[in-house]
């Protein structure tokens, strides 16, 4: 477990992270919580008083990860740009759990299945994420055919979501 302090920041231009709210984690706090490690891994803890799990860590290269804040994390911590947040973390070793209901899609669409299984574990939890966090039926079905069409296409989650934003869905 690590505890430390950390600035809340965003990047201006960075590709497909422009934009983005994080909060950096430096390698010596990185390295206590998987060693050597230069690839993505998940995490628990809290930020002040707010509790996430399973949040992943992206490597920025030298050793130094980012911590994204999404919009549901921003308000939950209550903190803005520049803002300092009391980091407290650790490994979140379980195992990811995918949408049983994109799986079962997945089955009856061997090719989409192969690419869906040849994505990294955090690119398959994105697409997974996204799909759960719908708030009705019909936008959980919505997600799951644009899911589907993406595997199809062998696009990555953020090729799908741009190229959803460009036919205006």
């Amino acid at each position: 477990m690590v505890k430390f302090n950390a600035k809340v920041l965003k990047f201006e231009k960075n590709g497909e992270k422009s934009g983005w709210t994080y909060i950096e984690i430096p390698a010596s706090q990185a390295n206590k919580l998987k060693a050597g490690t230069k690839v993505s891994f998940r995490v628990k803890g809290t930020l002040d008083s707010y509790a996430f799990e399973k949040l992943a860590l992206l490597p920025m290269g030298e050793g130094n990860f980012i911590l994204p804040l999404n919009a549901t994390i921003r308000k939950g911590i209550g903190k803005r740009l520049g803002d300092t947040v009391k980091v407290v973390m650790e490994l979140d070793a379980r195992a990811l759990q995918l949408s049983a209901d994109l799986l079962k899609c997945l089955k009856d669409d061997p090719d989409a299945m192969k690419y869906f299984k040849s994505l990294a574990p955090s690119h398959q939890a994105y697409f997974s994420k996204w799909i759960e966090s719908a708030k009705t039926s019909a936008t959980k079905t919505k997600r799951i055919v644009m899911t589907m069409t993406a595997c199809a296409k062998k696009q990555s989650y953020s090729e799908m979501i741009r190229s959803s934003r460009e036919l205006g869905r």
